[in-house]
C-alpha cells in the first residue's frame, strides 16, 4: 500500500505521517532524507528523532537513490521527506546538477521499487507549488520536479492526505489501519 502525505512547511505533515505509520501493525522503518549540512539542519533532525523516540522506528539515513534502498519485506516504511531527497538529487556538491526531469523520473521509479519491496510505504512531501509563480532557473526546476513527483505518486497512491495547520484533509482513499 502507498500513502502520500503533503503539506506546507511546518504544517504538521511529519507528525501526522508518523502517527499514521504507528497505527499500522508491524515493523517500522523511518527513512530520513535531510543531510545534516548545518546547525539548523542538525536541530531539525534532533527534533524529528525526539518526536519518534520510543515509537519503534528503526532509522535509515538515505539522502539519494531510493531505488537502491533495501528494507525488510514486512516493513512499514516512512520516508521524510521527498523535498529533501529531490534537493539532494538535484544539487549534489561534488558534481554538476542533473536534469530535473531525469531526477523526477528516477525518484518516481525509486518510490515504485521501494513500494513493491515493503508492506506499506508512506511518503511525506512538501506542497510548494501554491506559493506563486514568479520563479525561474534552479528554483523553478526544483518546484516543477516536486510537482511532477507529487502528481505521479498521488495518481498511484492508495491514500493521499494534505495536512494544513496540523489538520488532515483526505484527498483520496482511506487511511491504512493495519496489515491484516
Amino acid at each position: 500500500m502507498l500513502s502520500l502525505i503533503v503539506g506546507g512547511a511546518a504544517s504538521g505533515k511529519s507528525a501526522y505521517a508518523e502517527a499514521l505509520v504507528r497505527s499500522i501493525e508491524g515493523r517500522r522503518v523511518y527513512v530520513a532524507t535531510m543531510e545534516p549540512w548545518d546547525e539548523e539542519c542538525r536541530e531539525r533532525i534532533a527534533r524529528h528523532r525526539a518526536q519518534r523516540a520510543g515509537h519503534g522506528f528503526v532509522t535509515i539515513e538515505r539522502y539519494r537513490d531510493l531505488g537502491g534502498l533495501k528494507v525488510p519485506a514486512d516493513a512499514n516504511v516512512l520516508i521524510d521527506c521527498l523535498g529533501n531527497l529531490i534537493a539532494n538529487e538535484l544539487y549534489p556538491l561534488d558534481a554538476p546538477s542533473p536534469d530535473a526531469t531525469d531526477v523526477a523520473k528516477s525518484v518516481v521509479e525509486g518510490v515504485r521499487t521501494l513500494c513493491a519491496s515493503c508492506t506499506h510505504l508512506t511518503l511525506v512531501a512538501n506542497e510548494v507549488c501554491a506559493a506563486g509563480t514568479a520563479y525561474e532557473g534552479d528554483t523553478l526546476a526544483y518546484l516543477r520536479a516536486i510537482g511532477h513527483i507529487n502528481c505521479a505518486i498521488a495518481a498511484e497512491a492508495d491514500f493521499v492526505c494534505e495536512v494544513v495547520a496540523g489538520l488532515p484533509n483526505v484527498l483520496k482513499g482511506k487511511p491504512p489501519t493495519s496489515n491484516a
